[in-house]
């Protein structure tokens, strides 16, 4: 269990001494209208982050980033109408199509307020939902491969500041739920920056990029989080139902019980009421003992220095597409960490993110990527793209909307470039 959860888990950091940078983000409808917009509570007219974004009866979709917002890019070709927004404890709203011309429209959900008639009682305890869900993949979820495009970033911050961005649009061979066979993934393009404000600023490398991103499938991976272990080292408690896409769902809270030699996680597992299908997950590791955690997160450091993980979040949702069969739709992780130097008198935090949404999806042609043009987990992505400030870049591309924080970042950067090159 200690070597499943390391590796799931992981987030193997390299530390070393650089300087670059360079960012901008635009683009470009000819071939397709851009919807560009901000998800908000109808009540509370609160912005709502992680709302999934897709074009009804199709493969398309975007997901919305932590301030709500979102832009999807629709091709004309398909002759959609609408888009579709779903989010956890909302009802799924249905919307017109309109191109934004570069200003954002507010797309308000309804809360989902259940109803004793809608509320189904199973007389199983919490664990026997989780192994429900467990057995049930083979009919919930896909079984041929498949061909995705998806959209990964990666940023890592300073305290506020943010010292690397990178993107990249990636196409992933998706390996059936019920096969032994590994995902692949491949980039398609890219771009990063990167700001080192001080010469002595560590560079904080996220390795493995979206190849790690893909083991967060819990279920196509059921090794590295559902294993025997998960029955005796942790108990389950039914907490509430919730409404996901328009179909209720228990959420069961997974609790760790006792210490064991190796780091234990608490989690929630949101099971679909009418499939018993797991329709998102969220979970953290213990970081109670420091010394341990280090040790998992942390790959190669200067002497010296003592990189403490302080919190980890993670998220993994799936969606019904339109074949009856649930897909992963989004993955994101949260490492947050402080750093302490012996001979200094300060402590320096960094924030580690990475996220994944899936855009399209393909049954058709699931042609398996060779391995030597897979992209490897001890691959470093920031390593293997370009400094570009292209603002058509993305093209066509679905991509997940930059926070509002990244935006002003890269004007910042953007402006100290000018001021130097003058």
């Amino acid at each position: 269990m200690k070597r499943i959860i390391s590796k799931l888990l992981q987030v193997s950091m390299i530390i070393v001494l650089v300087a670059c940078f360079g960012m901008a983000y635009g683009q470009n409808n000819d071939e397709y209208t851009t919807v560009y917009g901000v998800v908000k509570d109808s009540k509370t007219r609160d912005a709502i982050p992680f709302a999934s974004i897709s074009i009804p009866g199709s493969n398309i979709g975007t997901v919305s980033n932590s301030e709500g917002e979102f832009t999807i890019k629709v091709l004309k070709s398909l002759e959609a109408t609408e888009i579709e927004i779903s989010h956890i404890g909302y009802v799924n709203s249905k919307f017109k199509i309109q191109p934004s011309n570069g200003k954002p429209g507010s797309y308000y959900v309804d809360p989902h307020m259940l109803s004793l008639q809608e509320v189904v009682v199973r007389p199983e305890s919490p664990d026997m939902l989780v192994r429900m869900a467990i057995k049930n993949v083979g009919q919930n979820y896909a079984n041929t491969p498949s061909m995705m495009k998806a959209f990964y970033r990666e940023t890592i911050k300073q305290r506020r500041d943010y010292l690397s961005i990178s993107e990249a649009v990636v196409d992933i061979y998706k390996s059936s739920y019920t096969s032994f066979e590994n995902d692949r993934v491949k980039i398609f393009k890219g771009r990063k920056g990167v700001n080192i404000k001080k010469a002595d600023t560590l560079l904080v490398k996220l390795q493995g990029g979206p190849a790690v991103s893909l083991l967060l499938d819990v279920i196509k991976n059921p090794d590295y989080l559902f294993t025997n272990d998960i029955f005796t080292d942790y108990k389950f408690e039914l907490t509430g139902i919730v409404n996901i896409d328009n179909k209720l769902n228990y959420v069961v809270n997974v609790i760790p019980v006792g210490v064991q030699p190796y780091p234990l996680f608490n989690a929630k597992f949101y099971i679909s009421q009418d499939n018993l299908a797991l329709s998102m997950a969220e979970f953290s590791l213990d970081l109670s003992d420091k010394t341990k955690a280090e040790s998992f997160y942390i790959k190669k450091k200067p002497m010296g220095l003592t990189m403490t993980p302080t919190s980890t979040s993670y998220l993994v949702t799936y969606k019904m597409q339109p074949n009856g069969k649930y897909y992963v739709n989004y993955v994101r992780n949260e490492i947050k960490f402080k750093a302490d130097w012996k001979k200094k008198w300060f402590n320096s935090y960094y924030t580690v993110m990475s996220e994944m949404a899936i855009t399209s999806i393909s049954n058709k042609e699931a042609a398996k990527i060779p391995s030597d043009e897979a992209f490897k987990q001890n691959m470093v992505l920031n390593d293997r793209i370009q400094d570009l400030q292209d603002e058509n870049f993305w093209g066509s591309s679905n991509i997940i909307e930059p926070e509002q924080s990244i935006q002003n970042a890269i004007k910042k950067i953007a402006k100290q470039m000018l001021k130097s090159q003058n």
